[in-house]
């Protein structure tokens, strides 16, 4: 693995690479778009991702469904984005009154005789998702062509699957913008080299001596298991497209993303959960407060890295404490050589044509 090159500096600053992978990379995989705590039977939620719309329900007796947030007839949309579920019996919307049921059905069209060709209800069904629950998240994919859902968490489920399933309560979340693309954010939080020497009194002090490091890997999924302060193991796991999950020994959570914005922009999602009776406010606070520091810490050091990236830059050789970044780098070529962009065009017109 250490053979192989960092990615070159060109993914990461260039427009066209940025639409593919909002366009075509994020296909390929599966998307938290809400934790389960944010939405119960009987009501829909609102969420936007990557730009797009789009509408949760969970409709009686049945498991939580995703839809586009858009009306059938002429694609407005049905609701506003919200934080959280609301108690609805039925979709209207707004422009025409079409009428749908929570599981995309429409059951009724406003003057529905007076369409001048035969009017079909079962035609002008809301176009649905794959939609999924796993561990404390409510999961979403654009293409049925997705990498399965257990193969993207294999080594949680593997690893940490007992935390995963038990901590049902999301307590906090905190979004922010940086200013860096997506890559250089998410190579950093698998860049186990800087640890110790950027965060000595943050992060470094919860994974402990670089000494007591342990790698693991699966085909999708990395993992750096240290041994904790307070017993156990304190886990972090690397997984596609742009996440990470830190998992403490008490069963505690925390679920990063780096989603892209723009080529030197992303924004950093960070959901922390916990067992419903886990944590009270004032230490849930106290955690957000702790992480949101080291993660301060790094934003300096990534915005500085996009703007290298930036200045021509090529990256020097790899280190052994960074094999995580080049597990997940390898996914990626994976994914650019499926799509004929070879790592060796640089060129503007190579990377551009696949824009169309």
């Amino acid at each position: 693995m250490l053979s192989l090159p960092f990615l070159p500096a060109s993914l990461y600053c260039d427009e066209a690479m940025h639409h593919w992978d909002a366009h075509s990379y994020a296909t390929h995989y599966w998307h938290p778009v809400a934790a389960t705590s944010d939405l119960h039977p009987g009501e829909v939620l609102e969420v936007s991702l990557l730009d797009q719309s789009l509408l949760l329900t969970w409709p009686a007796d049945a498991q939580p469904r995703a839809f586009r947030n858009r009306c059938p007839h002429r694609g407005v949309a049905f609701r506003a984005e919200s934080s959280s579920g609301k108690p609805c019996r039925r979709l209207v919307c707004p422009y025409h009154g079409w009428t749908y049921n929570l599981r995309g059905e429409l059951q009724a069209a406003a003057r529905e005789s007076e369409f001048e060709e035969g009017f079909d209800r079962k035609r002008w069904g809301m176009l649905e998702l794959a939609c999924r629950i796993d561990g404390p998240l409510i999961w979403i994919a654009f293409s049925d062509q997705a990498l399965p859902l257990e193969n993207q968490l294999q080594l949680i489920h593997a690893e940490a699957s007992d935390s995963w399933n038990a901590a049902g309560q999301q307590l906090r979340v905190s979004q922010q913008n940086l200013a860096c693309n997506w890559k250089i954010a998410h190579d950093n939080t698998l860049d186990d080299y800087h640890v110790a020497i950027a965060h000595p009194t943050t992060l470094h002090r919860e994974q402990g001596p670089v000494r007591d490091y342990v790698h693991r890997f699966s085909q999708y999924n990395n993992l750096l298991e240290t041994p904790h302060s307070d017993g156990g193991r304190f886990l972090t796991f690397g997984l596609p497209p742009w996440s990470h999950l830190l998992v403490w020994p008490d069963g505690r959570l925390a679920f990063l993303e780096f989603l892209p914005n723009q080529p030197d922009h992303c924004t950093m999602r960070l959901r922390l959960f916990a067992a419903a009776d886990g944590r009270d406010a004032a230490s849930a606070d106290t955690w957000l407060q702790q992480l949101l520091t080291f993660l301060e810490e790094d934003r300096a050091l990534v915005e500085s890295a996009q703007r290298g990236y930036s200045e021509d830059f090529q990256p020097g050789p790899p280190h052994r404490l960074e094999q995580r970044i080049l597990h997940w780098q390898g996914l990626y070529r994976e994914r650019l050589r499926a799509d004929g962009i070879s790592r060796f065009e640089r060129s503007q017109d190579a990377i551009s044509a696949f824009r169309r």
